[in-house]
């Protein structure tokens, strides 16, 4: 959940976001921000801190004594000393002074939604979309109930595609997943 109220930069983020796999929702102001996040299930959620009828510090405080556990990062655009030393006991995971970089934003996104699944916690140990298994545990692929063998390469993308079925990924997603930085 995206809890931003200029829309420029609510679009900038959203379509970058999307652009690697991620769904978004997204929610102009505190008070809707904050009944989204309540009512609604959300890996993540993405607030910035200067928001019209709640801010983002008292958006991020009411959720938490709610007892919501999503792990939220705030969007700021001030870096003031005192801001800083306030940052942890407003209940935010991270914090992310504007502007900023977008590949820092998606880093600490999926850290954030790892870390709200659990560490440790991977994916399903087993993906079925149409006639295609993959087995992560075994490292089996199947097609309508037969062995399909795979070179490693063409497991990581099969496994990568499958991970988000019917979404498109860039090209950047597919060789930072499958071939690294390097």
């Amino acid at each position: 959940l995206l809890v931003e109220d200029d829309l420029r930069v609510a679009d900038f983020l959203i379509r970058g976001l999307e652009a690697e796999g991620h769904s978004v929702a997204h929610a102009k102001d505190g008070p809707e921000g904050y009944a989204r996040a309540t009512s609604e299930n959300f890996d993540v959620l993405v607030l910035d801190v200067m928001l019209p009828g709640l801010s983002g510090k008292e958006r991020c405080r009411k959720p938490r004594l709610r007892g919501l556990a999503t792990p939220i990062l705030m969007l700021t655009a001030t870096d003031a000393p005192e801001d800083k030393a306030d940052r942890p006991r407003g209940g935010a995971d991270d914090y992310l002074t504007k502007p900023f970089d977008c590949d820092g934003l998606l880093a600490r996104v999926e850290a954030l939604a790892r870390r709200g699944r659990g560490f440790g916690a991977g994916p399903p140990p087993r993906v079925v979309v149409g006639e295609v298994s993959l087995d992560r545990d075994a490292m089996e692929i199947r097609k309508s109930g037969r062995v399909v063998e795979l070179t490693a390469k063409e497991y990581q993308l099969l496994d990568l595609l499958m991970s988000a079925p019917g979404k498109v990924m860039s090209r950047t997603r597919i060789l930072n997943k499958v071939w690294g930085y390097d």
